[in-house]
């Protein structure tokens, strides 16, 4: 048995599959396997790893059913009980591995353990999130309190025991968006939660590329805002960590001109969960939001990067 398995679902990412595949070639501590999901790939993906030769490397092919039925699969096939993800058009610091096992050992009974990451907007110099709170060292974190700015879980940065999947259930399928977001609530209700902020994982926006979750599903991210009421009634760091993202998609919501559910969301909000300047882009119309997204993405191009948050 390996000490890792490695899963990465891919759908048409012929451009990156092998990059992300060499950067967990790469690695310092090497005892893994690589479960590749083949989500029905329609470009030329398949044959850019099947031309990787190397050992570890294991390629399943599924018609395509999503990306939580490609994790999924991946973890039901998978040998070792510590799992670790990897979107296919992503990218690993060579520590990342020998990092997460070093996370693990010093927190051995936790349900989910998380990297630091940077993102990288196009051919921009990466920005590493920024976390609520965080300390400089790795820690058992509460995980709503810690991620009311960028979220401490990110999919191509977090390794999960096998055991808390058994315990909690594998992602939810019937979600084509917010799938990751719902596992990680669920984790976090039921498990201690390890973190360490040194980034070593690279969260690549490709914007015009496919992914496995696409924008036309976004939608569904409402179901999964609305999945925890009991909880959230009892769980103030929960209720605020919902509220901010209900706040994201409320925007989200208004610039698609889905005014209907852009006032639900607004209505679930507790509003003294919101900044000042969140509450001021609830109340703007939507061309001004557009300009203000424009201006957004303008800046980012010269690498300054401003969010709500």
């Amino acid at each position: 048995m390996c000490f890792f398995s490695i899963i990465i679902p891919l759908y048409n990412k012929e451009k990156f599959i092998e990059k992300t595949l060499n950067s967990v070639l790469d690695q310092t501590f090497t005892d893994f396997e690589i479960i590749i999901v083949n989500d029905g790939s329609t470009d030329e993906s398949l044959s850019k790893i099947e031309k990787i030769k190397d050992s570890r490397i294991k390629i399943y092919n599924s018609i395509n059913k999503g990306v939580s039925n490609a994790r999924n699969l991946g973890i039901e096939v998978s040998n070792s009980n510590l799992l670790a993800f990897l979107d296919a058009d992503d990218i690993w610091e060579k520590n990342h591995l020998e990092e997460m096992k070093a996370l693990n050992k010093s927190f051995p009974n936790c349900g989910l353990y998380a990297m630091g990451y940077s993102k990288v907007y196009g051919e921009n110099n990466p920005i590493k999130a920024d976390y609520n709170g965080i300390s400089l060292g790795p820690a058992v974190v509460d995980f709503f309190k810690s991620s009311l700015k960028d979220c401490i879980a990110w999919t191509s940065a977090v390794m999960i025991p096998k055991s808390t999947f058994n315990k909690i259930g594998y992602f939810n399928e019937e979600l084509r968006s917010g799938q990751d977001t719902d596992m990680w609530i669920r984790i976090a209700l039921d498990f201690k939660i390890a973190f360490n902020p040194k980034s070593t994982a690279f969260k690549v926006f490709n914007f015009k590329e496919n992914h496995l979750s696409i924008s036309k599903y976004k939608i569904d991210r409402i179901k999964v805002l609305n999945n925890f009421k009991e909880e959230e009634e009892i769980n103030t760091s929960l209720k605020k960590f919902l509220d901010l993202n209900r706040f994201s998609m409320a925007i989200e919501r208004k610039r698609s001109n889905d005014i209907k559910n852009f006032q639900f969301l607004k209505s679930s909000i507790s509003i003294e969960n919101l900044n000042f300047k969140q509450r001021l882009l609830l109340s703007l119309p939507k061309n001004v939001l557009d300009t203000l997204k424009k201006i957004q993405i303008s800046l980012i191009k010269i690498n300054i990067y401003f969010s709500p948050f």
